[in-house]
């Protein structure tokens, strides 16, 4: 599949720390466009990975589907219908959960600048992570897979690291 087959408004789907942002970057690049980093959205800047009120998320998802040309990263079920309807295209990452926790311990150790990150805000190993990506997240990958199959936006799905560094690859990414 080209990159140009998902259309304007693409939706990245995947668990956490799967590579999203980091894709969502650079398909961006690519196309000249800035991406969207739900996780930008939903926090607030300058805190320790706080979230908003609801409501005001909600509006500022709104806000940027609205938008014509779009790479949005994240999951955040609540806004899913709203940005499905207004999807192009879907990339679903499906990163082992292994895989996940790694790439979560390196990222919050030794990454001083990374894609996606907080304003102000501080990568550091939380209990609350762990517990999301080693219990949670698999739940959460049948309910996201359901979801791609019934979709009938025109997807992708990268079901290992190496499935996405191909992509990277055959679409001219720069990391």
């Amino acid at each position: 599949m080209k990159l140009s087959d998902l259309g304007d408004r693409l939706c990245i789907l995947g668990p956490s720390n799967s590579g999203k942002s980091t894709l969502a970057d650079a398909i961006a690049r690519k196309r000249g466009q800035e991406p969207i980093h739900l996780d930008l959205l939903h926090h607030l800047p300058d805190t320790d990975w706080e979230p908003r009120p609801k409501a005001e998320f909600i509006a500022l998802h709104d806000a940027a589907i609205a938008g014509e040309r779009w790479v949005m990263d994240g999951n955040y079920s609540i806004c899913m219908p709203q940005r499905f309807q207004r999807a192009t295209g879907l990339i679903l990452l499906e990163i082992s959960t292994p895989a996940s926790l790694l790439r979560y311990f390196r990222r919050t150790l030794f990454e001083k600048e990374r894609r996606g990150a907080l304003q102000g805000g501080r990568d550091s190993v939380k209990w609350d992570m762990i517990h999301h990506i080693v219990v949670t997240t698999p739940k959460n990958r049948e309910r996201y897979q359901a979801l791609f199959e019934q979709t009938d936006l025109p997807k992708l799905r990268l079901s290992s690291i190496k499935a996405i560094k191909q992509c990277f690859r055959k679409w001219d990414l720069a990391r």
